[in-house]
C-alpha cells in the first residue's frame, strides 16, 4: 500500500513544472537548451532517492534508471520514458500554475487580461466537470507535455516500490529535446536494455496509441529578380508572388484545421519573401505510407512545374524524412499493446486506441528496435496557454503503469 506521506502524481507535477525547459531547434548543442540539465539534475536526484542507486545523467542530457528484479519467474524487462523539454509554442518562463475545482463553465486564467479558456473554444473541457484541473495564468504553458508523464512514472515507481509487488527488471528514461525531433538522436536503446517500453507523453485518460504520422518536412527557395517596378514588363520575377502560387497548387482541404484522424496535411509552418528571395517551409504528414509518399511527389511536381515556367533555378526543394508510422514495427508485437488495454480495464479506464496526429520519441525508438507505443498523460491542449491536466487522470495514469507492471509478472516473458 501506498505510504501516506508518499507524493502524488500532481504534486510531482507542480514541482516540475516550475523548471523551464524549453528546447531550441535551432541550437546545435546537445540538448539544446542547458536549463533542461537543471531538471535532469533534479530528477537523478530524485530517483536516488527512491532507491534507484544507478540512476544517472548521461553527457548528453538523458536520464537513465532500473528497478532490479525481485521475482525468478521469467519476465519482460519493461521501459517507461517521457520528456523533460517543452514546446517553443509558448512561453515557459516563471510559470504561475494553480489548481481550479472544476464544476463546469469557462475558466478565466487571468482577470486582469481578460484570458479565458472557453468551452465553445474547447468543448471538451465540459466532459472534465467535477474534476481538479491544473492551469496556468494564461500567459504562459504548464509543461504537461510532458512533465505530467515524467510526474507519472514517478509516482508509479514510488508506488511499485513501497508496495513490495512482485516485479521484473524495469527500465526508466527521461529525454532532452522531443520537441524539436531530436529525442531519439542520442537514446542508448541497448544501454537502456528494456525488451520493449511505453512513452507517457499522449492526452485525455485512456488515450492509447501505436500509429503515428509518416513525417518530413519542406525547404523551398524561390529565386527572383529585381528590378524598378516602373520599367518592370517582362523583366521582374516576384519571387513572392511565385511562392504564393506554389502553395495555391496545393489541395486547400489538405491542410491542419480541415483535416482530422487519419487525415494527412501540408501545414505551412513559416514564409517569408520579397522580389529578389521568397523561403518556405512546410511539413508533410500522413498515417498511409503510400499517400505520404505522393504527398512528397506533388510537392516535386509543383516545384518542376513553376521551374518550367519561370526558369530553371527559379524554386529550390529540399525534403527530409523525419520520421515513419511506428505501426510498422508494432504490428509485430501487438501483444504489448494488448497489455496496456488490460491494464486499462483493469483499474476501470475504458482504453481508446487512437492515431497520433503527431510524432513521439517512441515512434523512432520503435524502428531503433525499441518497440515503444504511446499511453495518455491526462493533458489537453498542449502547447499553448490553454494547456490543462486532470489531477485525478494523472494518479489514475500512475495506476495504469503499475498495473502493466503487476500483469507483466501474471503473464510471464513473451
Amino acid at each position: 500500500m501506498q505510504k501516506e506521506n508518499s507524493m502524488k502524481a500532481y504534486e510531482r507535477f507542480l514541482k516540475y513544472a516550475a523548471y523551464p525547459t524549453m528546447s531550441n531547434g535551432a541550437s546545435e548543442t546537445v540538448p539544446s537548451t542547458e536549463k533542461q540539465l537543471k531538471l535532469a539534475e533534479a530528477l537523478r536526484l530524485e530517483l536516488h532517492a527512491l532507491g534507484l542507486s544507478d540512476a544517472r545523467v548521461d553527457r548528453y542530457g538523458y536520464v537513465y534508471a532500473s528497478i532490479p528484479a525481485n521475482t525468478e519467474k521469467p519476465v519482460n524487462t519493461i521501459g517507461f520514458i517521457a520528456h523533460m523539454d517543452t514546446s517553443s509554442e509558448a512561453s515557459d518562463e516563471n510559470i504561475k500554475t494553480r489548481i481550479v475545482d472544476y464544476a463546469g463553465g469557462d475558466i478565466v486564467l487571468n482577470e486582469e487580461k481578460n484570458i479565458v479558456t472557453r468551452v465553445s473554444d474547447y468543448p471538451y473541457l465540459a466532459d472534465y466537470a467535477g474534476q481538479h484541473l491544473i492551469v496556468s495564468d494564461g500567459t504562459t504553458l504548464i509543461g504537461a507535455d510532458d512533465k505530467a508523464g515524467i510526474a507519472e512514472i514517478m509516482t508509479a515507481v514510488e508506488k511499485i516500490l513501497i508496495s513490495g509487488m512482485p516485479h521484473g527488471d524495469i527500465r526508466i528514461a527521461f529525454t532532452p529535446d522531443e520537441e524539436i525531433g531530436r529525442g531519439a538522436d542520442h537514446f542508448d536503446v541497448a544501454g537502456f536494455g528494456a525488451d520493449y517500453a511505453y512513452t507517457v507523453d499522449g492526452g485525455p485518460l485512456g488515450e492509447l496509441e501505436y500509429e503515428n504520422f509518416n513525417a518530413a518536412g519542406a525547404h523551398i527557395t524561390v529565386h527572383g529578380v529585381s528590378i524598378h517596378p516602373g520599367s518592370a514588363k517582362d523583366k521582374m520575377k516576384n519571387a513572392a508572388l511565385i511562392a504564393f502560387e506554389f502553395n495555391s497548387l496545393l489541395p486547400t482541404e489538405e491542410i491542419p484545421s480541415k483535416t482530422e484522424g487519419y487525415e494527412g496535411f501540408y501545414h505551412l509552418a513559416s514564409m517569408s519573401g520579397e522580389t529578389e528571395t521568397a523561403k518556405l517551409y512546410y511539413i508533410i504528414r500522413d498515417h498511409d505510407r503510400t499517400k505520404f509518399e505522393e504527398k512528397k511527389h506533388r510537392l516535386v511536381n509543383i516545384a518542376e512545374t513553376l521551374n518550367q515556367k519561370y526558369g530553371d533555378g527559379t524554386v529550390e526543394l529540399s525534403i527530409h524524412d523525419s520520421y515513419r508510422n511506428m505501426k510498422e514495427k508494432i504490428e509485430e508485437h501487438m501483444y504489448i499493446v494488448e497489455r496496456a488495454k488490460k491494464a486499462m480495464e483493469d483499474v476501470g479506464v475504458p482504453p481508446k486506441i487512437v492515431p497520433i496526429r503527431g510524432g513521439t520519441d517512441g515512434a523512432r525508438l520503435s524502428f531503433m528496435g525499441l518497440p515503444c507505443p504511446n499511453l495518455c498523460t491526462g493533458g489537453e491542449n498542449f502547447h499553448s496557454r490553454f494547456e490543462f491536466v486532470s489531477v485525478e487522470a494523472m494518479e489514475k495514469i500512475s495506476d495504469i503503469l503499475v498495473k502493466i507492471i503487476e500483469n507483466s509478472v501474471k503473464e510471464g516473458k513473451r
